[in-house]
């Protein structure tokens, strides 16, 4: 997929996302002890982790966690209920309408495969979900994926390829591909 990322660990351009990692993580840990009817707060603090205000009825039921926020891009009427992760290091849109159940992680960023590379390396690619989207909980959504509009993603299923539009995603069962 086009936009796929490779970033030298201890490099420059990761100390700068290690700096924005805890940052992020300060301020959703802030987001995460707020009282539920605190509106105003949420959204001045949503607004920092985000880098801009939240979209019209874009609902987010704390906890919620990020760990660089400035790469996540929600459309207008997103509902994100709680306990869900995005780990939006190389870029995270949501389309409008989608709905994301409790407990679901987006991941853009991790590892290569082989372990001397692993050391050194970060990968990862963006997050694509178009519109209509509903994600069930507990899902997880890997790097470089796209989820084509009015896609179901079934509860507990690991998304590692793209998904059509229209359609229902299920499973999580793991195999082994190959071994070293």
């Amino acid at each position: 997929m086009s936009g796929d990322r490779l970033m030298r660990i201890h490099s420059p351009e990761f100390k700068d996302m290690s700096e924005r990692v805890l940052h992020a993580t300060r301020l959703t840990s802030r987001l995460n002890v707020l009282p539920f009817e605190d509106d105003e707060g949420k959204a001045a603090l949503f607004e920092q982790i985000l880098g801009r205000p939240l979209p019209p009825k874009v609902t987010i039921y704390p906890p919620f966690y990020t760990d660089h926020g400035l790469n996540l891009d929600l459309a207008d009427r997103v509902f994100i209920n709680q306990n869900c992760t995005f780990l939006d290091y190389a870029g995270i849109r949501i389309g409008e309408r989608v709905m994301i159940a409790p407990k679901v992680t987006f991941i853009t960023v991790g590892h290569p495969v082989d372990p001397e590379e692993r050391r050194s390396w970060l990968t990862g690619g963006p997050i694509d979900v178009a519109e209509n989207v509903w994600v069930g909980a507990g899902a997880t959504i890997l790097p470089g994926v796209s989820i084509g509009r009015d896609a179901v993603i079934a509860a507990g299923a690991v998304v590692a390829d793209d998904v059509p539009p229209a359609s229902l995603v299920t499973g999580s069962k793991a195999t082994v591909n190959r071994q070293w």
